[in-house]
């Protein structure tokens, strides 16, 4: 083993282990020959090896605490369960969500907790038991497969037809349609795949890697556990096909370390299409992720891939020029690539059409305040009204949304007609980022929620640059001081919010990644839209 994949095996040992535990860093050094400070700086980075002894982990994600993870969080600390609280476990559609170990438990409730009698390893609920790989609803059911790119309500294919066919369109022509089909990223960003595609072939290096971004942590956002779960067919076949039209042999794909679901899929996906021999001469790895947000920024991806600590990168340069151990490197989310093979099996043309106001159909998330919390294929610019149509509906009147997760802020009811897309969100300062839509009633006071978002933001800030580090604190804090102020009239005239958008500036230009960037805008976009919920 040489000394790169020596570095890239600490996160594993580090969780062959059971995490950070007294001695451990001491005997990954001895294994691998890495210093001891540096296992150290891995391990405690990532939440889920730096706190080995936290068995069980309630989301306190934003559609979680609506659906009364608080209830369950003191109800664990009371039942004397090695509990604590942590970030979105993308299952906002099976809110309150738990994690047992590395385990996503759906629905659990108060009664779950008592029933387990305080052993962590008994505690479950009625969709685990059903099912250890329960999916959430998944429509609309009465759609034109043929205006699906993806299709999660179809079986898998594990013909290879695409990547056939690929082939013999030749890398150029496979490019060009890609290009001509205007698919753009998925996870957030919505940079044209084509210009990667592009960039990273015509790099001189001739060692080149494809990485698979499913490290889905963004609140609200829950699609790419699915598209792993119902369709992983697509996923390889997608990434087959990219990875030969770049000219790299080596595929990994990143999931987050509580994907034990998807793991187990994907897993079993790889081995179906190796015993078939369908991408020949190209090798797929998977790589555990340990519990960290950040990860989902390509650069601190990369980092993590090669055994340091999450931390973005400045760019340039650009993963398809230096990406992964210097390589040019394509990276794409799973959503992304998964619409690869029917934009080669139909083509260009054909998934353009499918939107409405961009190229393409759309996997939107829908949680919070509607009936049927799940994931739904429709075309890219469909409205709010529209996509909670198909999820049957409001849970009470509308008081607002957010449209791209916890990134894109919150808007108010009279937006609901707005295009969710790219371009037409950021005409009024959001954006469509993972699709994420969580939808809020009349119930919900919006300076509580912008509290929800704000706690996230800190507590999965790398840390790495003082205004994202200092940053997030500060909006925390200043707001917790603000709703202390709100219920103590003796606090006088101290006005904690009148420094946010300076605050929100400094991050919004200084922060090295997307991360620090955004962060402040759950509670400006709160403040702008909703200011009576801050008096």
């Amino acid at each position: 083993m040489n000394h790169p994949q020596k570095r890239a095996s600490i996160p594993d040992k580090l969780q062959a282990s059971g995490g950070l535990s007294e001695g451990v860093a001491a005997k990954v050094h001895q294994d691998t020959a890495i210093p001891e400070a540096d296992v150290y700086g891995v391990g405690s980075f990532f939440h889920l090896l730096a706190e080995p002894d936290v068995k069980v982990r309630v989301c306190n994600g934003l559609a979680c605490r609506m659906a009364g993870a608080d209830e369950v969080l003191k109800a664990a600390e009371s039942a004397g369960l090695p509990v604590k609280a942590c970030s979105c476990l993308a299952a906002c559609d099976q809110a309150p969500a738990a994690l047992r170990d590395r385990s996503v438990l759906y629905q659990i409730s108060r009664s779950h907790i008592d029933a387990c009698g305080g052993d962590w390893k008994k505690l479950v609920t009625d969709a685990t038991k059903a099912d250890p790989d329960f999916r959430g609803v998944v429509g609309p059911s009465g759609s034109d497969p043929e205006k699906r790119a993806i299709d999660l309500l179809a079986e898998p294919d594990f013909s290879g037809q695409a990547f056939a066919k690929a082939c013999d369109l030749g890398a150029e022509k496979v490019i060009e349609t890609i290009d001509g089909s205007g698919l753009q990223g998925r996870g957030g960003a919505g940079f044209p795949a084509g210009f990667k595609w592009k960039s990273v072939r015509g790099q001189a290096d001739p060692v080149r890697y494809v990485v698979l971004n499913a490290d889905e942590g963004e609140p609200g956002t829950f699609k790419d556990r699915e598209v792993m779960l119902r369709r992983p067919d697509k996923v390889l076949e997608g990434l087959a096909i990219a990875a030969w039209v770049v000219g790299a042999e080596d595929v990994y794909c990143y999931l987050r370390g509580e994907f034990e679901g998807p793991w187990k899929v994907l897993s079993d996906a790889i081995k179906r299409s190796e015993e078939a021999g369908l991408f020949n001469g190209i090798r797929f790895h998977l790589h555990a992720g340990q519990g960290a947000y950040i990860c989902g920024e390509e650069t601190a991806l990369l980092e993590a891939l090669e055994g340091k600590r999450g931390l973005p990168r400045l760019k340039p340069p650009f993963p398809t020029e230096k990406g992964l151990w210097g390589k040019p490197t394509l990276i794409h989310n799973v959503e992304t690539i998964a619409c690869v093979p029917s934009i080669i099996q139909r083509g260009g043309d054909w998934f353009k059409q499918l939107g409405r106001t961009g190229a393409g159909s759309k996997l939107y998330c829908v949680s919070g305040h509607v009936k049927h919390p799940g994931v739904y294929e429709m075309p890219l610019g469909v409205t709010l009204d529209e996509l909670v149509e198909e999820a049957g509906g409001y849970e009470g009147t509308l008081k607002s949304f957010s449209p791209g997760g916890a990134s894109s802020g919150f808007l108010p009811a009279s937006e609901r007609t707005r295009p969710l897309d790219f371009k037409t969100l950021s005409e009024v300062g959001s954006m469509l980022g993972s699709a994420g839509v969580t939808v809020l009633n009349e119930t919900v006071n919006m300076a509580w929620a912008a509290q929800s978002q704000l706690i996230f933001y800190e507590a999965e800030s790398c840390g790495q640059c003082a205004p994202c580090r200092i940053g997030t604190r500060f909006l925390r804090e200043n707001l917790d001081k603000h709703l202390a102020r709100s219920s103590d009239a003796s606090k006088g005239n101290l006005q904690p919010l009148e420094h946010v958008a300076d605050a929100a500036w400094e991050m919004n230009e200084g922060s090295i990644c997307g991360l620090g960037q955004i962060a402040a805008l759950p509670l400006t976009s709160a403040m702008k839209h909703f200011p009576e919920d801050f008096e």
